[in-house]
């Protein structure tokens, strides 16, 4: 009873601290860990392959991504509010597991999701979370891990890829296949070129939408 209690108090605490609390904030880790498989444009296979051959390209090109660091900036469409919210900061991506969201603008706050810990640092205040007191986010986080190694089989118990155009121009929409996604993501749709991805979007549901644009790669 007591490790509940404590469990719920820390899952409030970053309700508070993150607007949309905890689902939102793995929600938008998920989105940054996919860009940070993209840096600058690189020279991919000179082949140009569409649909399921495509998407196998794309993914072993993730895969041999070990690390990331680029700016990024973001805007979030929340039908509780009447104007649009719009962040800007830096999202830094070290297999084979850490990933981090670091907003600059128009607050400072960092999230970061390492060995199955969410935490969240804003101004003098920091919150951890054990998502395995959230089994219901686990989804989120196979999935993750599954676009990182380029796991097609991990990413398909979870979603279903749908690859389009080519390798010098192509679109990845993953719709949900999974029950406790689908109640929440309607889809992800990724927009990019050979190894560079330039926009992540993920409608929710609820008509609630965010859109990340990846910018320069940010030096060490």
């Amino acid at each position: 009873m007591k490790r509940r209690r404590s469990a719920a108090r820390a899952a409030g605490a970053l309700r508070r601290a993150i607007p949309g609390g905890t689902r939102r904030a793995v929600g938008w880790l998920s989105a940054a860990c996919v860009l940070m498989l993209a840096g600058p444009p690189g020279h991919a296979a000179a082949a140009e392959p569409t649909g399921t051959a495509g998407l196998e390209q794309v993914l072993q090109l993730f895969a041999a991504r070990r690390h990331g660091h680029v700016s990024f900036s973001e805007v979030q469409h929340l039908a509780m509010l009447e104007r649009p919210l719009q962040s800007a900061g830096e999202l830094l991506y070290d297999a084979p597991d850490h990933l981090e969201k670091r907003t600059l603008r128009p607050k400072v706050e960092t999230l970061i999701l390492e060995n199955g810990v969410l935490t969240a640092h804003r101004g003098a205040r920091t919150y951890r979370l054990s998502l395995r007191e959230y089994p219901q986010v686990v989804p989120y986080v196979e999935s993750i891990r599954a676009t990182l190694a380029g796991d097609r089989a991990a990413l398909e118990r979870f979603f279903t890829p749908q690859f389009s155009g080519t390798l010098e121009h192509w679109g990845l929409t993953l719709v949900p296949s999974d029950a406790t996604v689908a109640r929440t993501v309607k889809e992800v749709r990724i927009e990019g070129e050979r190894d560079a991805i330039h926009t992540v979007r993920i409608t929710q549901t609820d008509g609630d939408a965010s859109v990340l644009s990846i910018g320069s790669e940010v030096s060490p």
